[in-house]
């Protein structure tokens, strides 16, 4: 292993991986690894767009799709809610499909099934960990999801807070049964009046 690949599994948290590249996020199969957060940029004036931009206009919807079909299924979202078709959005769009792809591949599924929820209030409170092989969420807009390690009880003693914008990559129930793992997630608290956020989750699916 070089020294960047050593850089990639420093851990913030036990379990956690981290990388600045998307290829990395494949270290979720590696034995220890209960996630994988990918450190990245976003283009400039993308958050100030997105967060500009009025609730009614954030594109949701729940479908289970081919990776090469996720595009198409997102750009008609965003014209279905009158989102501008900016080079903000095309990023959006762009971005969605890209981690649709690198999930299908890392856990080598002919399909997935993609989540976008506009969220006004806490959805999942509590710490838990999902009924799933994999899940990856990626907050556009508002504050990034909660994690932290179990020690003793239901939650975390140190809470990590996932950076607006960067994918995580999380082992489920189901992808864990010879690994088990402490690691817990939720929803992050809403601490603004009328605060609203942006969540892409991506589960591999037969």
């Amino acid at each position: 292993m070089n020294d960047n690949q050593t850089r990639e599994k420093r851990e913030a948290c036990q379990g956690v991986a981290t990388t600045d590249r998307a290829e990395g996020l494949a270290s979720i199969t590696d034995a220890g690894v209960a996630a994988v957060l990918w450190r990245r940029q976003r283009p400039t004036g993308f958050d100030d767009w997105l967060g500009g931009l009025p609730p009614e206009q954030l594109p949701s919807g729940r479908i289970t799709l081919r990776p090469d079909a996720v595009r198409a299924a997102v750009t008609h979202h965003c014209d279905a809610t009158g989102m501008p078709d900016t080079d903000e959005r095309r990023w959006l769009v762009d971005d969605i499909a890209a981690l649709a792809e690198h999930v299908a591949d890392i856990m080598r599924v002919p399909r997935v099934r993609l989540r976008l929820d506009v969220i006004r209030s806490v959805m999942c409170p509590k710490f838990h960990v999902d009924t799933v092989t994999a899940r990856l969420l990626c907050t556009y807009r508002g504050p990034g999801t909660q994690y932290g390690i179990a020690r003793q009880g239901d939650a975390p003693d140190d809470v990590f807070d996932t950076p607006t914008g960067m994918p995580l990559l999380l082992r489920g129930k189901h992808g864990q049964a010879d690994r088990p793992t402490a690691l817990l997630h939720r929803s992050p608290p809403i601490d603004q009046p009328g605060e609203t956020r942006l969540l892409l989750v991506l589960d591999p699916a037969a």
